[in-house]
C-alpha cells in the first residue's frame, strides 16, 4: 500500500468528471461498483510565509491529528504553529495498491490507481 495525498482540488475536479467522489470520509471510485478507500483529512505543507520552520514542516503532508498534537490552527489555505506560519494545501491522505506489474490493468479503479502512483511518482 501506497500513501497519497489528495488535494481538495483534485477531488472536485474528479468528482465533476463523475471519475470519483468523496463520500462519508471514503474516496469512491464511480467504476466497478464504486470501489472506495478511506480518506483523512490532511494538509501538504507548501511553504513557511513567516517566522521559522522548527518543526520542519515544509513539503510535508500532516493530518488533522498531527497539526493538533502540534498545537496548530487551521485557517483555509494556511496554518499557525506558535508564532510561525505555514502556506498549505488542504486535502486527504488516502492508501491505493498499485496494480500487480506481472498482469494489465483491466478496469478503471487500476487504472486510476495507477494514474494517481504516476502523477504522484
Amino acid at each position: 500500500m501506497t500513501k497519497l495525498f489528495l488535494s481538495q482540488a483534485q477531488l472536485e475536479e474528479w468528482a465533476l468528471a463523475d471519475k470519483a467522489d468523496l463520500r462519508e470520509g471514503r474516496l469512491v471510485v464511480s467504476a466497478d461498483g464504486g470501489s472506495d478507500w478511506p480518506l483523512t483529512p490532511a494538509v501538504h505543507v507548501v511553504q513557511l510565509v513567516s517566522g521559522e520552520d522548527t518543526h520542519q514542516l515544509v513539503s510535508r503532508v500532516k493530518t488533522e491529528e498531527q497539526l493538533g498534537r502540534l498545537g496548530a490552527e487551521q485557517m483555509a489555505d494556511s496554518i499557525l504553529v506558535g508564532d510561525s506560519a505555514y502556506e498549505v494545501v488542504p486535502g486527504y491522505v488516502t492508501e491505493v495498491g498499485a496494480p500487480s506489474p506481472e498482469r494489465k490493468p483491466n478496469s478503471e479503479t487500476d487504472l486510476l490507481a495507477a494514474f494517481i502512483l504516476n502523477k504522484m511518482g
